[in-house]
């Protein structure tokens, strides 16, 4: 299943970067899901490429009951983020991995960061895929929409957040 989603937000690629790989944002976005921050490290310069890695664990009450009835009460979800160092007009990518424990869903992604209008265009383009022979399908069709909003509430919360530090 494709994810696609576009927001801008009025702020520099530099600070909207910087926010999304900050610890203290990373775990408030985790809590307002409900969820907690276990971990998070980032490897190498963030003026370069670099990698970065958060580890959840999230509530799973908003997945069908049948999903609940396979991973239970919560799911740990690692998401790691290399990024690519700035480019020549300062945009940036990542290429994002997420996998759940407990549940046989892949998702991949590539979020850019690019300079527009005196802000921050982030697009963010991916796919869901489940290895569930036959269900696979109906598996990530079902999960999509909640990956994509997860990772479109992580955009619209750096904006709240510069607003606010």
């Amino acid at each position: 299943m494709a994810l696609s989603a576009t927001t801008t937000l009025p702020h520099s690629v530099d600070n909207v970067a910087a926010v999304l790989v900050n610890e203290d944002f990373q775990r408030h976005v985790s809590q307002l899901v409900g969820g907690s921050l276990e971990s998070f490290t980032v490897e190498g310069d963030v003026a370069g490429a670099f990698s970065a890695t958060s580890v959840r664990t999230l509530p799973t009450t908003r997945l069908p009951e049948i999903a609940r009835k396979f991973v239970g009460e919560q799911l740990k979800v690692t998401q790691v983020e290399n990024w690519d160092a700035p480019a020549a007009d300062g945009s940036r990518q990542s290429n994002i991995s997420l996998k759940i424990s407990g549940a046989p869903v892949d998702v991949t992604a590539v979020q850019r960061l690019v300079a527009a209008d005196g802000g921050t265009r982030v697009e963010l383009e991916g796919a869901v895929k489940s290895s569930v022979p036959f269900l696979g399908g109906k598996i990530a069709d079902a999960a999509e929409p909640m990956v994509a909003k997860a990772l479109n509430l992580q955009a619209k919360q750096a904006q709240a957040w510069l607003e606010s530090h």
